[in-house]
């Protein structure tokens, strides 16, 4: 892998537990007794789905923030097995997941709320803002116009310029629809 194709690959720093298998994954053909404990996980910048090894004898809550970086050493985590798909993840996982995105979200209010004031067209007909659940032309222009006026600051701030009812769920549905669908355009997650 060359210099510059590494520097331009981004991997996640911290993680959330989706789900902690401390038996593996039902089905893979091990036997019980073989069978390496396993976490299911999302990350917090890019959304990347990811399976790991725990380290031994650790226990994990779920939605329990880990770090999993490459700069430091992993204090819960022995390595990252891979990326996974949507479809990959346990039920658990997938009930877990709206929540866990929820948290991101409001813990990182400024990078979503700067996605409404910098979001451009994506062809001559849609804006990236269209690609939100909840947001058709008519929000897509309110949106527009207000914050022509002034940048939003916060989700409260863009729902009482625009009348844009919850902002954050909307998000949240978006990203799973990026992660659970071939997406044509993402938006807020990388392609797998």
């Amino acid at each position: 892998m060359s210099s510059e194709l590494r520097a331009a690959k981004k991997f996640e720093d911290f993680a959330y537990v989706l789900d902690f298998l401390p038996r593996g994954k039902m089905g893979t053909g091990k036997a019980a007794y073989k069978a390496e404990p396993l976490l299911q996980l999302i990350g917090r910048d890019f959304f990347t789905l990811l399976e790991a090894t725990p380290k031994l004898n650790m226990t994990f809550g779920i939605h329990e923030k880990i770090y999993i970086g490459k700069d430091m050493p992993r204090d819960k985590v022995d390595h990252i097995i891979g990326r996974i798909e949507y479809g990959d993840l346990t039920s658990d996982a997938k009930s877990e997941l709206p929540f866990i995105l929820e948290e991101i979200v409001k813990e990182n209010e400024k990078r979503f709320v700067d996605f409404f004031n910098n979001a451009q067209a994506i062809t001559p007909r849609m804006n990236a803002l269209e690609l939100i659940p909840g947001i058709g032309k008519k929000y897509m222009w309110t949106i527009l116009r207000a914050r022509e006026q002034k940048p939003f600051t916060s989700f409260q701030d863009l729902k009482e310029r625009t009348g844009v009812p919850d902002l954050s769920k909307s998000v949240v549905k978006r990203i799973i629809e990026e992660l659970s669908e071939d997406a044509k355009y993402r938006v807020f997650t990388r392609p797998p």
